[in-house]
């Protein structure tokens, strides 16, 4: 597949309008569609086939930012699926960056099984985003009393304060 035709074929499974479960406040949460973890008892298992959902072009992201262009909306949630497998980074990164750049005082939060400083360093979509929870979700490190993340080897990293002190920074809830 040629670099510059991932966009076109990258799909996305749902915009949520009102989220209140992904990340804090009110919120407009994607799940983008596709990912090859396929985490045993995944809350989210049809997100996996990358031939699901629906196509993810610029009227989607138009779609996105003009949801997000209420007072009440606190931020822009992106799951998945895996918003930063290669299939999907691309779409993602142009996504976060037009929302930033739209809404620079709102926040972004992702979820993805990869993880922050490991797989992810050096990637562009890191500076459009607040707060990643990453790592894979673990079934048997299952645990519903933690705060916005599955299992408890998943971490809630400040990306922002990450990316200046050059090493993980975890937000505590």
């Amino acid at each position: 597949m040629l670099n510059n035709s991932i966009d076109r074929h990258m799909r996305y499974n749902k915009i949520r309008k009102m989220d209140i479960a992904d990340g804090p406040g009110v919120r407009v949460s994607i799940f983008m569609q596709g990912c090859t973890f396929n985490c045993k008892n995944c809350f989210n298992s049809e997100t996996h086939d990358f031939n699901g959902g629906k196509e993810f072009t610029d009227e989607t992201i138009n779609r996105v930012l003009e949801l997000c262009d209420n007072e009440y909306i606190e931020g822009l949630s992106i799951l998945g699926g895996e918003p930063m497998h290669p299939n999907n980074i691309e779409g993602t990164t142009k996504l976060v960056k037009a929302f930033k750049e739209k809404f620079p005082k709102k926040n972004v939060w992702a979820w993805t099984g990869f993880l922050f400083d490991k797989d992810l360093k050096g990637k562009e979509v890191l500076k459009y985003i607040d707060t990643l929870i990453d790592g894979q979700y673990i079934d048997e490190l299952k645990d519903p009393t933690l705060k916005w993340k599955g299992s408890s080897n998943q971490r809630v990293i400040d990306v922002q304060k990450s990316l200046l002190n050059n090493s993980v920074v975890l937000i505590n809830d």
